[in-house]
């Protein structure tokens, strides 16, 4: 069961505003990263809350519905588009989101608890928790709020690019989404810098020149 261990070890140390960070989005070949933060307060009560991948679809809709209309729930949210991904690469963007999330905040937090091994190094103290989204409770709850942002952008855009079925894998290399580039081509929305997108790009041009 999830709890405020690390949150707690923090607040021993003197830290107040906690924030949990994560991000939905480093594998995919098409779409943004997007990362989450959120402090939450003592009286932050919400069974169900796991790590998103944990959670089934309908399960995490309804828990991210509770969470950003719970009074007990401070969140931001960062989102990096693809053609930021392919400049800076996606360790450098989902940094970047995480920034931004975090200059969501309408709290100024005080330490940040990072899901992983690797910190954006921001002008605020952080701790990285690896797994962090099945230990620290506010870390999980930043989880389900990047995923579910996440899965609503995708799904928004499969309904812009229907010949993709992002709306069923959310944008990852699966079967069926290397297929379906291999048929169509790339579309705006896909990382050009991430290599299966790359070749088939790279073969589109050859074959137009």
């Amino acid at each position: 069961m999830l709890n405020h261990e690390f949150r707690d070890q923090a607040q021993k140390k003197g830290y107040q505003n906690i924030a949990g960070i994560d991000e939905a989005g480093r594998g995919p070949l098409a779409g943004p990263v997007v990362a989450a933060a959120a402090i939450l307060s003592d009286k932050f009560i919400l069974d169900g809350i796991n790590d998103s991948k944990k959670l089934s679809p309908k399960k995490r809709e309804a828990l991210y519905e509770q969470i950003i209309a719970s009074d007990e729930v401070t969140f931001g949210i960062g989102i990096v588009p693809p053609s930021r991904i392919d400049e800076i690469n996606i360790l450098q963007a989902t940094f970047m989101a995480m920034s931004l999330a975090v200059n969501q905040l309408s709290i100024v937090a005080d330490l940040l608890l990072i899901d992983g091994n690797q910190s954006p190094k921001l002008a605020i103290p952080d701790v990285t928790v690896v797994k962090g989204d099945s230990k620290e409770l506010s870390i999980a709850v930043a989880s389900i709020l990047a995923k579910v942002t996440r899965d609503r952008i995708m799904i928004d855009l499969d309904e812009k690019y229907p010949h993709y079925g992002f709306a069923k894998h959310m944008g990852y290399p699966t079967k069926a989404h290397i297929e379906a580039l291999t048929l169509h081509g790339v579309s705006p929305v896909h990382r050009l810098s991430f290599g299966p997108v790359k070749k088939l790009a790279q073969m589109a041009s050859a074959f137009s020149t």
